[in-house]
């Protein structure tokens, strides 16, 4: 149980960098434990892109954030072969890609050849440049962010592509006792900066700890009652009308088997971060709007209703009978 010892270490670590969003911290941890990637969506200013530069600066592992724009292209992300005229040879020089862990920052801002260059890397875990075939790190996890509120100039990112990410996570406002920290805090880290204080930290979490926590999760004990609930909760997506009128003719497409697989990690390692061996339905239940809210699609009649994807879940929840 060291591994688990370490990462508590490492939640504690991330609480006191990062205040009032105790619930992106621990899908993140899941999302490392699960081996996947994530989409957040947030408002400007949430600590999304503190998140992720806390959690490499507590793991063994280093940070990089790519800024997506209009005009970025796919060799800005994946490397591109360099020309060395002292000797006539091409060199492969890598692109941010090659660091544990990305954020890509307003991934709807890119145009679909980037984008489709993320995505390879993330399903595939390397890049082919100029037919060579370069493995990316291990751990390698991305978070990619969305902005809600500002629309001009992005793309839409398709459903086959949205259903990729691991979770999909949405983040908001911390509340008035939060936002108080977060003033002490910002006022600490100002000092520290001005008198400049070391702030370093040693990683808690190595890549060895890492892999043995996966194995670990994927051990933690699921019944065959909890595993027939969550089956029932992706199947309930794909046929609602089966489980109660309300929700008959509101979802055009349901959640795909990468829902099912998703829910089985997740809900093992939320298990395992609440130091439990067993999963239980409420772990199914914690992580269910993470992992279904961006792989349902709704129907024009939904959506003109002003529904979306979490009151769908929320009504399925109440539907589907629990264990």
């Amino acid at each position: 149980m060291n591994q688990k010892y370490n990462f508590d270490k490492l939640a504690q670590y991330l609480e006191q960098k990062i205040v009032g969003q105790q619930g992106l911290i621990n899908r993140l941890l899941i999302a490392l434990l699960a081996d996947g990637h994530v989409l957040v969506e947030g408002a400007p200013g949430l600590a999304k892109t503190r998140a992720i530069q806390m959690l490499g600066e507590g793991i063994e592992g280093d940070f990089h954030r790519v800024q997506f724009t209009p005009d970025l292209l796919p060799a800005d992300i994946t490397g591109t072969e360099v020309f060395h005229p002292n000797d006539g040879s091409f060199q492969f020089q890598k692109g941010p890609l090659f660091h544990n862990l990305i954020l890509a920052d307003e991934i709807n801002r890119a145009p679909a050849k980037v984008q489709s260059a993320l995505l390879e890397a993330m399903a595939e875990r390397q890049i082919t440049v100029a037919g060579t075939t370069w493995q990316l790190p291990d751990p390698f996890l991305v978070m990619a962010t969305q902005n809600p509120i500002e629309q001009e100039g992005t793309y839409h990112l398709p459903e086959a592509q949205l259903d990729r990410f691991l979770m999909h996570i949405v983040v908001d406002y911390p509340t008035p006792v939060e936002e108080r920290a977060i003033l002490l805090l910002g006022r600490q880290e100002a000092l520290a900066t001005v008198t400049q204080q070391a702030t370093s930290v040693e990683p808690a979490v190595t890549v060895a700890d890492i892999h043995a926590a996966r194995r670990a999760v994927l051990d933690v004990y699921m019944a065959e009652n909890v595993e027939n609930y969550l089956l029932q909760l992706v199947l309930a997506t794909r046929s609602p009308e089966r489980y109660g009128q309300s929700l008959s003719g509101l979802i055009a497409y349901g959640a795909s088997p990468r829902a099912t697989l998703a829910l089985d990690r997740c809900a093992r390692a939320h298990a395992w971060l609440s130091g439990r061996d067993f999963v239980s339905p409420e772990d199914v239940q914690a992580i269910a709007h993470n992992v279904l809210r961006h792989r349902i699609l709704l129907t024009f009649e939904a959506e003109a209703d002003g529904m979306n994807s979490t009151h769908i879940i929320d009504e399925l929840l109440a539907l589907v009978a629990v264990p």
